[in-house]
């Protein structure tokens, strides 16, 4: 086993590739491992972060006609953007995926979506097959149980994927906090889909522009 450690095994966005699979009203009803607004949340959040970074980003979903289409939480991040609708469950069976992600370039190949043990699982598994670095981003990720989701996480860190959570991701391309060219837009993230931590952020620019009082003289 080759163990995935060392500074080059951690995501940069100018090697990332963001695949969004199947965030559609008909799969989220079916989402038993995560509160049904976390789920829609951190997928937005790490649609978001994606387009911070410039990470190409391709969306998916299947059989939208029935299913619907992709929450436009996430679809108002990437305006006009083509959604590859697909027959096929597998989405790296889907050569107009494929071909879009290898069209960018990139090697390090991001993946969320709708369910965990399915339309994750099996791209995740037969990428990482075939020589991608595959990262799945668990929370912005559902299943119809938490066994399903924690049973599908567990099979594709077996076949070599990689896991990790959305902020988690972000962080990891932003890296450091000299990099003052996407660290707004970073902290802007964090205030509308991180709820502890944003507020926290607000709390102290608060407690910062506040006057302090003048002694009594």
């Amino acid at each position: 086993m080759t163990f995935r450690n060392g500074l080059k095994s951690l995501l940069r966005p100018e090697d990332s590739v963001l695949v969004l699979i199947d965030h559609q009203p008909y799969q989220l009803t079916n989402v038993n491992s995560h509160d049904p607004h976390m789920a829609v949340n951190n997928a937005t959040g790490l649609a978001k972060a994606a387009k911070a970074y410039a990470v190409p980003t391709i969306l998916t979903s299947v059989l939208a006609d029935r299913g619907g289409a992709i929450f436009p939480q996430i679809t108002n991040v990437f305006p006009g953007q083509e959604v590859i609708d697909r027959m096929l469950i597998n989405t790296w069976e889907d050569q107009k995926v494929v071909d879009a992600v290898k069209k960018t370039g990139r090697k390090q190949l991001v993946i969320a979506g709708l369910f965990t043990e399915i339309c994750v699982a099996m791209p995740a598994i037969q990428a990482a097959g075939e020589g991608w670095d595959v990262t799945v981003i668990t929370d912005a990720c559902g299943g119809v149980s938490v066994e399903a989701h924690q049973v599908a996480i567990q099979r594709m860190i077996a076949a070599g994927c990689n896991m990790m959570t959305w902020m988690a991701l972000a962080c990891e391309w932003q890296r450091d906090y000299t990099k003052v060219g996407t660290l707004p837009a970073l902290v802007e993230i964090l205030k509308d889909h991180v709820a502890g931590s944003g507020m926290a952020y607000l709390w102290e620019q608060q407690l910062l522009n506040t006057p302090v009082p003048s002694a009594a003289g």
